[in-house]
């Protein structure tokens, strides 16, 4: 929530799954619902590994966040569709490696909303926004009472692209993602991954699953070439565009034959 922001009452509807909650529930998390866990269990019949998906992306995300403070020096981020509060949250790793890190949260799940206000109430280096990710100057505008703009900041979208359809204006993911870029500091970074599959049958059954279950609230699984376009303009870094699975392991990763192959994580991060 923004500075001086009042905090407006949200109903958690609790028999309309929820993207977030689905997510807490593979990662083996509580905070979720009978409808949630139903949702899931589908899921697991179109698309069996993810769970595994699910711990694959989170591991990615503190990873990334490892790197950008170790060896990009960046130590402002905003989270876009953060999600439910986990272990090792954006701040927490960013804070151990730097402890001035500065976090802003994006998310209007109205669960995600109260459990993330419980948790950085008193660590006043993190914000939480109630916004729709696609509300780009007003998110902003919010970060800017929190970070610095004259450093560098990272925008991270990890695993939230699929959430949103495809159109023809300015509430495209790809749109929302350039206008990001064109807005952060110099020197900053994208980070951006999400669901794809090459199977069309995964693709189009999740992404059908999906629509159905949240009553809409749901874009599409997209294929890996797709996620080029949201990286346009920018340098992506080493090693490119890849399964998260592969971006900068810390040890030897998965063989190829334990490995889903029903759908990946794929994506990279870019210098704006």
């Amino acid at each position: 929530m923004a500075h001086g922001e009042k905090r407006r009452p949200r109903f958690v509807d609790m028999d309309t799954p929820s993207v977030a909650r689905m997510y807490d529930w593979l990662l083996g998390g509580s905070a979720n619902y009978a409808s949630d866990r139903d949702a899931c269990h589908r899921l697991l019949r179109i698309a069996p590994s993810s769970q595994q998906l699910a711990r694959t992306n989170r591991a990615f995300l503190r990873r990334v966040v490892r790197v950008l403070v170790e060896e990009f020096g960046i130590t402002q981020f905003i989270d876009h569709g953060s999600g439910l509060p986990t272990q090792d949250n954006v701040h927490e790793v960013a804070q151990q490696l730097n402890p001035e890190s500065r976090v802003v949260y994006v998310d209007n799940d109205p669960m995600v909303l109260a459990h993330g206000r419980t948790m950085l109430d008193e660590d006043d280096k993190t914000l939480i926004l109630d916004s729709d990710m696609r509300d780009t100057y007003r998110i902003i505008e919010a970060a800017k009472t929190l970070l610095d703009w004259g450093k560098p900041v990272a925008g991270l979208f990890v695993s939230v692209l699929h959430c949103l359809a495809d159109t023809e204006d300015e509430r495209d993911p790809a749109a929302v993602v350039q206008r990001v870029a064109a807005q952060l500091p110099p020197d900053s970074c994208m980070v951006i991954c999400q669901l794809v599959s090459d199977n069309p049958e995964v693709r189009d059954g999740v992404t059908a699953l999906m629509e159905t279950e949240t009553h809409g609230r749901w874009g599409r699984v997209r294929r890996t070439s797709e996620v080029e376009r949201f990286f346009d303009g920018m340098q992506i870094q080493p090693p490119g565009l890849v399964d998260v699975i592969d971006w900068r392991p810390e040890g030897e990763p998965s063989p190829k034959h334990l490995r889903p192959t029903d759908w990946v994580e794929w994506g990279g991060v870019a210098r704006t």
